[in-house]
């Protein structure tokens, strides 16, 4: 009878340790999972800045302010214009 104590009480000892390791690795496991979603969170908050500066830069207004101004270009007067036909079965 005795031995089977001893069995059991061994047996108890190894699954409460198993139990613990298992607790220390699920919250292990969940600090990472909160790691990588802030770096998620603030990833798609400097994706959307850098979205809307893309839309600031864009914008055809200011290119064309930019050209204008820096590289000295105008649209040209009626008479500088030209139509250019290009025959349907011709290849480019």
């Amino acid at each position: 009878m005795p031995r089977r104590i001893v069995i059991l009480f061994v047996a108890v000892l190894l699954v409460s340790m198993a139990v613990v390791q298992m607790r220390h690795e699920s919250r292990h496991r969940f600090s990472e999972l909160q790691a990588q979603q802030a770096e998620r969170d603030a990833l798609n908050v400097e994706w959307g800045k850098l979205l809307l500066e893309e839309g600031a830069w864009s914008q055809h207004r200011r290119i064309e302010v930019m050209a204008r101004t820096r590289l000295g270009m105008s649209s040209p007067d009626s008479a500088r214009i030209r139509v250019v036909r290009v025959k349907p079965d011709s290849a480019l």
